[in-house]
């Protein structure tokens, strides 16, 4: 029997699509990575909004901050009989320092910036924030400031005995430094940069460790001066390079000198000189002029590793000295001077060692030593163990004579 044939459309049926088109898929695919860019572009927006609101916030309490410790240029010029000669403590290349006296009494150091000076208004606002933020006993103390036209006035605390190089390196002055005074100093210096380097907040580079900026009190404590150089450093910072060399020939640590990198151990490096000037007597800026090219590192070194240290020590303090405590310092000295930063104790340890805390001091390496040549012309980096680095030809634009060259750069 044969079946008529179905009607048409009842014997086959078309397949129905499901599901969603690409199109409307891909529609869908780029709203949704559309809307994750916008959420994260705004996420960004107010998180930066954010930041700058709470930088504003940090630089506004700041600003109130330095608002509170400023001058009028007329109270500073009363106070220092409008930069009377009479009153004038000291010149540099950054300008002049006055003696002044506030209405209420209280006897300031004024530090007028030269119109003419290197150091500007970085150097300048640089100082203030700092010294406004540092709290030691071993630390010069801001007053004030005054910012009015053009000049650039710093207030301090006066510190009557002047800095160290008044009476360290004059003939009718060093008989005051006897050894006792010159161990104080010694220790108040080092007090000063662990204060700096560890306790700070925020920690300081100083930068210019020398004689003239160690100011001496009514006791001849010291307190450490001039941090118009001086860098900030984050609490895992250790290290910093700069493409200008700054600061004062002889004190300057040779990965600086030669390379720009500095860091705490830089201001190690500047201690130990300026703690063999202190034992000796002697001004490093004396050897530069000399001919042999010999220098004050090199001259103790010597001495050092010849075993006659003793024979470094200033002629004066011949009645007053403690053996122990010269060779302890003078090793001090030298461990601060060697030419790897890693081998430079910290001032923490330095510290230990000067309080005989410390069982064993180490052995000192060779240091570096700067040469300066018979022509004047050039700086040259030497040391004992090692060849003569290639880069050491160079010339760095430091500065000679014990005169600072200061020139500041943004974090």
């Amino acid at each position: 029997m044969v079946l008529p044939p179905a009607p048409a459309g009842l014997g086959t049926r078309t397949p129905v699509k499901s599901g969603i088109s690409t199109v409307t898929k891909g529609a869908i695919v780029a709203a949704i990575s559309v809307s994750i860019v916008l959420f994260g572009m705004g996420y960004c927006f107010l998180r930066r909004q954010a930041r700058k609101k709470y930088h504003t916030i940090q630089e506004d309490n700041g600003g109130n901050e330095i608002s509170s410790l400023q001058f009028d240029l007329s109270t500073i010029e009363t106070a220092t009989k409008n930069f009377s000669d009479d009153n004038k403590l000291g010149q540099g290349g950054f300008g002049q320092v006055y003696k002044g006296t506030l209405p209420n009494g209280q006897e300031i150091a004024v530090k007028r910036l030269s119109r003419s000076s290197r150091q500007g208004a970085g150097e300048f606002k640089n100082e203030v924030l700092l010294l406004a933020k540092l709290q030691h006993r071993n630390l010069v103390k801001l007053i004030g400031f005054c910012l009015e036209g053009e000049e650039k006035i710093i207030v301090y605390e006066f510190v009557p005995n002047k800095s160290l190089d008044y009476f360290l390196f004059d003939p009718e002055k060093q008989g005051q430094l006897d050894w006792r005074r010159r161990w104080k100093i010694i220790e108040g210096i080092a007090r000063g940069f662990l204060y700096l380097h560890e306790d700070s907040q925020p920690r300081i580079i100083h930068r210019d460790l020398k004689v003239n900026n160690i100011l001496l009190d009514q006791d001849m404590n010291p307190k450490i001066a001039d941090f118009g150089m001086a860098r900030i450093f984050g609490v895992d910072q250790s290290q910093g390079n700069t493409s200008v060399i700054a600061g004062t020939f002889g004190y300057m640590p040779p990965e600086y000198a030669l390379h720009g990198l500095f860091s705490v151990k830089s201001d190690i490096y500047s201690f130990g000189v300026l703690v063999l000037e202190i034992i000796s007597g002697k001004k490093i800026s004396s050897f530069n002029q000399t001919d042999s090219g010999d220098g004050l590192v090199s001259y103790v070194w010597t001495h050092w590793k010849n075993g006659t240290p003793m024979d470094v020590l200033d002629p004066i303090l011949i009645d007053s000295y403690s053996r122990n405590e010269v060779l302890r310092c003078i090793q001090i000295g030298l461990l601060c001077v060697q030419r790897d930063p890693a081998d430079r104790p910290t001032m923490a340890a330095v510290i230990l060692m000067l309080d005989g805390c410390s069982a064993t001091i180490p052995v000192p390496q060779p240091p570096a030593f700067f040469l300066h040549s018979t022509s004047g012309q050039s700086l040259t980096l030497k040391a004992l163990d090692l060849e003569s680095d290639q880069s050491a030809s160079k010339s760095a634009p430091c500065s000679v004579n014990e005169a600072s060259i200061t020139e500041l750069h943004p974090r």
